[in-house]
């Protein structure tokens, strides 16, 4: 069987879809495709995303953003949006889920931390939901 694969949706692909892509990594290993791009995404990944991902020993410093293509969509069994709204190409047969997250950008490390750990939250039971086809 092939590996399930996983994109990571947000605006500016700078924070939420860093660090959502950065704990798939992490929890999964090679198990899972992960994928994360941004509708308009932004120079640079979020220096505080990065700082809040290093505390729990999670690397996102080399990610660079990257722009949402139709492709990335439609090559993708599961697609995970986070603020990006009419921006994200359906396709039917995909499993679409929508995660109302903070925006990291402009935030504080403490608000940060808080978004960290509730996509890590987010992640689990997502791989939990996984777990029968990646045995």
């Amino acid at each position: 069987m092939s590996r399930p694969s996983v994109l990571f949706v947000c605006i500016h692909n700078a924070g939420r879809s860093q660090m959502a892509a950065g704990w798939l990594r992490h929890l999964a290993g090679d198990r899972v495709d992960v994928r994360s791009t941004g509708s308009d995404p932004a120079e640079s990944v979020n220096p505080i995303a990065v700082e809040a991902m290093a505390e729990v020993g999670i690397d996102i410093s080399g990610s660079t953003p990257s722009k949402l293509a139709y492709e990335t969509v439609q090559d993708s069994d599961i697609v995970v949006t986070m603020g990006c709204g009419d921006a994200c190409p359906v396709f039917p047969g995909k499993r679409y889920e929508d995660w109302h997250l903070t925006d990291p950008a402009a935030q504080p490390i403490e608000i940060v931390r808080e978004v960290r750990d509730d996509i890590k939250r987010r992640i689990k039971a997502l791989l939990d939901e996984l777990a029968p086809s990646l045995a």
